[in-house]
């Protein structure tokens, strides 16, 4: 369009200047005319005193000469001031005709652009789809191929014990025989307990082996229904996370706000920190003034002072101590409406003002670097799909819903802190007249107390999956170091172990003993006798695979 529009300029510039260069030469050739008149007039006055008649002849010839001339000259303006109109507006159309053109050419490339454009992202769009088929397909395939995994596992399995009762029989059959030989100098009496052990000892390994094998069906039909309920529940939910310290970094704009804020021998900074009940530690971190405090509103509460008073210049502690109770009072506006919005998001109705207020002091409370009140939601959501997915009424799944939000209510509460936080929360709730089903789960989602509803089960399931998210909780380096050592000390205790190694970040036990001493049976034991110490003695997110490996290795040299 930018070189159109030049050519176009360029056009009406020649033009223009070929106009221009025309009326010069005109003036000129008309100047030129006076001045040959003018000495022709002087010769003729030169000369009319010799001859008059002559100067009068010359005269009209002259001037006749001069009206031809003009004429002439008129007529030669005209005919150029025709040609240059008639060339002027000719190439005005043709240039008109030509943009007209590239205006038409660059309307029709706008269209195809357009046109392909919106065919491209349909192609997008298509592939996108087609891409989201083909992930759905590949995680089904994926589960098929797991749950044939388990099957040809447990095949396997369902073989080894097939061969390891073939090769006992061999055994037993061996050993009857050879007592059957030495029955001949056995009295009836004796040969019968005998055989009567004997078939007591058979019918308790196969008893213990049908058990094991009836076990491990249970364990594997129950991994496969939670795994699938579990699954559904968390493609159905979306997760947040929150971690915050017990420290608040606040940024200064320049450091001389630091000796504003310490004041004169430090009345400022003890006005504060007595108000709000916090620990401002001022040092040479440049920007910056770090806020310590265990309880997170009162950290925001001394934050917001200091940005109203170094926004607003005055700092002195009448001004200090006013900023410091609105800030308060808009803390305490701030839970209400966040309880209420909590409340109003989950669809629970009639809970007590009381309670919508620890509600709302959730959002400030953090609990192994997890935001109390985003975990509350998550358990929340979570027990209450997995109440639908089980197929429980729509009030259960309601009672489920509302249990998960209040579950952790005791950690928000400043009553009787010896307590636990699952009976104080449960107590807390009792006062405003919770419903039993919802009472129970709170207070039983840490095993303080008997679990007797359905809904129980599933807010701690729920509490679990929302903290065993990778990256939901914190946990420092010692305790983790601690836990680890812990649980490879366990099976330690067992005879016939030799080594035991926790993987993959304490999920899962490896238990290594000696063949000699240990049957495949006795290893089942084992497994589930650690399992169980485990469960009794250790705290743990999500759950910890215990696996034992029994291997014979035989091992010759040819020399």
């Amino acid at each position: 369009m930018t070189t159109l529009v030049s050519l176009i300029a360029g056009f009406l510039i020649g033009a223009a200047g070929g106009y221009a260069a025309l009326r010069v030469f005109t003036r000129r050739y008309r100047q030129r005319l006076e001045s040959e008149e003018t000495s022709h007039r002087n010769r003729l006055a030169a000369l009319e005193a010799e001859a008059q008649e002559r100067a009068k002849r010359l005269e009209q010839k002259a001037h006749q000469r001069l009206q031809e001339a003009n004429r002439k000259l008129q007529q030669a303006e005209k005919e150029a001031e025709r040609r240059v109109r008639e060339r002027l507006a000719k190439d005005i159309a043709e240039t008109e005709a030509r943009v007209r053109e590239m205006l038409a050419q660059a309307e029709a490339r706008h269209k195809e652009l357009d046109e392909r454009q919106k065919q491209v992202l349909h192609l997008e769009e298509t592939l996108d789809r087609r891409q989201e088929q083909l992930q759905a397909q590949l995680a089904a395939l994926q589960k098929d191929f797991e749950r044939l995994e388990q099957q040809r596992e447990a095949q396997e399995q369902r073989l080894r014990q097939i061969l390891q009762r073939e090769e006992a029989l061999a055994e037993k059959e061996k050993a009857l025989q050879s007592e059957l030989e030495a029955l001949a100098g056995l009295s009836r009496e004796e040969a019968l307990q005998r055989l009567m052990d004997s078939l007591r000892h058979e019918a308790e390994t196969r008893a213990h082996a049908q058990l094991q094998q009836i076990v491990e069906e249970a364990r594997l039909k129950a991994v496969e229904e939670s795994q699938r309920i579990i699954a559904i529940t968390l493609s159905r939910v979306g997760v947040e996370q929150a971690v915050q310290h017990s420290i608040t970094t606040f940024p200064l704009e320049s450091d001389e706000h630091k000796g504003r804020i310490i004041g004169r021998e430090g009345r400022n900074i003890r006005t504060l920190e007595a108000l709000t009940g916090v620990e401002i530690i001022v040092d040479d971190t440049p920007g910056a003034i770090v806020i310590s405090c265990y309880d997170p509103i009162r950290r925001e509460i001394a934050s917001r002072t200091l940005q109203r008073v170094l926004a607003d210049g005055r700092v002195h502690p009448a001004r200090i101590e006013e900023e410091v109770k609105k800030a308060e009072q808009e803390i305490e506006r701030e839970i209400r409406d966040t309880g209420h919005k909590t409340l109003m998001s989950l669809d629970i109705r009639g809970v007590a003002p009381e309670v919508r207020d620890l509600i709302g002091k959730m959002r400030f409370r953090f609990s192994f670097g997890q935001n109390l009140l985003h975990h509350s939601r998550e358990v929340a959501r979570l027990a209450a799909l997995i109440a639908a997915e089980l197929g429980l009424p729509k009030e259960k799944v309601r009672l489920a819903k509302r249990a998960g939000l209040f579950h952790d209510i005791g950690k928000v509460s400043d009553e009787n802190p010896e307590l636990p936080h699952a009976l104080l929360g449960m107590e807390i709730l009792k006062r405003y007249k919770e419903h039993p089903e919802v009472l129970n789960a709170v207070g039983a989602h840490h095993d303080e107390i008997e679990m007797t509803s359905i809904i129980s089960p599933i807010v701690q399931v729920a509490d679990a999956i929302s903290g065993a998210r990778p990256g939901a909780r914190r946990e420092t380096v010692e305790k983790y170091i601690q836990r680890i050592q812990e649980l490879e000390a366990i099976p330690k205790k067992f005879p016939g172990v030799t080594q035991a190694f926790a993987m993959q970040a304490g999920r899962e036990l490896r238990i290594l003993v000696e063949s000699e001493k240990v049957s495949d049976s006795l290893a089942d034991q084992i497994a589930q006798a650690v399992a169980e110490e485990i469960q009794n003695s250790l705290q743990y997110p999500g759950q910890i695979k215990v696996t034992v490996i029994r291997e014979k290795r035989s091992v010759a040299y040819a020399r």
